[in-house]
């Protein structure tokens, strides 16, 4: 699906700040750069529009050949992580070579960010599914346990049913999320909220396509 700019970072952490009227806004504080644009990919040649950033440095000795090329061929130093931002035809498309930081996205603009949730291992099914416990009283012998699993034929567990399993370390994007404060200088985007993964973790942010109006 076609969107519009974009950009990586590093999530540092959780603060909190005063807006102009006093109040307290908790934001998340993203370290962007700078980015490197590594490639593009063009309609005519890819079949599609889009652009490749990089983000963090590396050794050379760390990379494969195909990517230590990559990089010879674009004329910029390596870079630990790569991901693609698909555009729009005739859209937001910098130059091989530039390199971006914070100064793509202005306060007050309304952002995606995409992260790895953290990974919490194997759960139970209070924690992973909200599922309520059983009467903690000592006659009781259920507490949190899965319980039945209502499968009268089959003799099996059906596919889909909510269980106990692995928890986190998942995908997540977390949508609409507004830009407070944007900081060129040190590459820092201030977001109000929450955005997924620890700290240290890397995040793609994009720009929130615009609202449709009405249906056409």
């Amino acid at each position: 699906m076609p969107e519009g700019k974009g950009i990586l970072g590093r999530k540092v952490g959780m603060t909190q700040i005063f807006d102009e009227n006093g109040h307290v806004v908790p934001v998340s504080v993203i370290d962007t750069g700078p980015n490197i644009v590594v490639a593009r990919r063009t309609t005519e040649k890819d079949g599609y529009s889009a652009v490749q950033l990089g983000f963090g440095p590396v050794k050379e000795s760390r990379l494969t050949k195909p990517l230590q090329g990559q990089f010879e061929r674009a004329k910029v130093s390596p870079v630990k992580v790569l991901r693609e931002f698909r555009l729009a035809d005739g859209a937001w498309a910098p130059e091989v070579g530039q390199k971006l930081g914070a100064e793509v996205f202005k306060p007050g603009d309304l952002v995606s960010v995409t992260g790895t949730s953290k990974g919490k291992g194997f759960a139970g099914g209070v924690r992973r599914h909200g599922f309520k416990r059983g009467p903690m009283a000592h006659g009781s012998k259920y507490h949190r346990a899965p319980g039945s699993l209502a499968s009268r034929d089959g003799a099996r567990v059906f596919k889909g049913r909510p269980m106990p399993g692995h928890l986190g370390a998942v995908r997540v994007t977390v949508r609409r999320l507004k830009v407070v404060k944007v900081d060129p200088e040190r590459n820092l985007l201030l977001l109000k909220g929450a955005v997924p993964g620890p700290k240290g973790g890397i995040v793609a942010i994009r720009e929130m396509p615009a609202p449709r109006r009405g249906k056409v």
